[in-house]
């Protein structure tokens, strides 16, 4: 029996809400989307690079 293959990292175009990074994020690791949803909108008021990553993300991650 083989083991089944794990999901690439690539952004969920069914399941997305604004460009589908955060449930591709959530499918390859086995999160909730809608925890890894509200734990990025949360970091968004803490100071950092959120939006910028979340727009390289975006650009660089093929959609599945």
């Amino acid at each position: 029996m083989t083991a089944p293959t794990p999901y690439r990292l690539r952004r969920d175009s069914r399941n997305k809400v604004i460009a589908g990074v955060c449930a591709g994020i959530a499918r390859r690791y086995g999160l909730s989307r809608n925890g890894l949803r509200l734990a990025f909108v949360v970091s968004c008021v803490l100071p950092g690079p959120q939006f910028i990553a979340y727009l390289v993300l975006w650009l660089v991650m093929p959609s599945d």
